[in-house]
């Protein structure tokens, strides 16, 4: 398999999602890739996507992936059966797909509903499904809590996301997402300090 001239990490999401638009697995690409877009670029190792996969897309998505992907069967069955998650590695490049599935969550569906098309490159064929900015505010202050709340990273994202969307930010997005996924006063925080 040959991927494009671009940085691994970049290259893998475009072939990822190549093959679940073949399939006709809907994903959003969020994670640092979405943060990158949104606001200061940064490296990652990574793909963060949440895919709307169910069971009977399993055997597709194997076909899809195998062989340039090493990913368990085991592991992406129990993900869509529990609303989990599991990975895929590119073989040749070791870059790592981190899989969320949908499942019943509400806010992964907005996200999947939501989603805006970022074309990279020159080609209006290399594009990405990719979280709003707004999504990716919330979704990283997530992950801030999570961790304890000690995550430079995190934090940077979200306060350069911030600072560069400014005004265009849907605030009433950003508090009815932040009260449902209990963010609220790390949203208020992040709010009043690029105020």
């Amino acid at each position: 398999m040959t991927l494009p001239s671009l940085p691994d990490v970049l290259a893998i999401a475009l072939d990822v999602a190549r093959r679940l638009d073949s399939i006709k697995v809907p994903y959003v690409i969020g994670g640092s890739l979405a943060s990158s877009v949104h606001g200061e670029p940064r490296t990652t190792l990574d793909v963060d996507l949440v895919a709307d996969l169910r069971q009977d897309a399993i055997a597709a998505l194997m076909a899809a992936l195998l062989p340039d992907y090493y990913v368990a069967e085991d592991a992406a069955r129990d993900a869509v059966r529990t609303g989990g998650t599991f990975n895929a590695v590119h073989a040749g490049a070791g870059v790592k797909i981190d899989f969320f599935v949908a499942g019943a969550d509400a806010f992964e569906h907005e996200r999947l509903r939501t989603r805006i098309g970022v074309t990279i490159g020159a080609l209006p064929t290399q594009t990405l499904w990719m979280d709003t900015a707004e999504h990716t505010v919330l979704r990283k202050l997530e992950w801030y809590r999570r961790g304890g709340e000690v995550s430079d990273r995190q934090w940077r994202d979200v306060r350069a996301i911030i600072a560069l969307q400014g005004d265009k930010l849907n605030r009433d997005t950003l508090s009815r997402w932040a009260s449902v996924l209990g963010v609220s006063d790390l949203l208020a925080r992040c709010l009043d300090d690029s105020a």
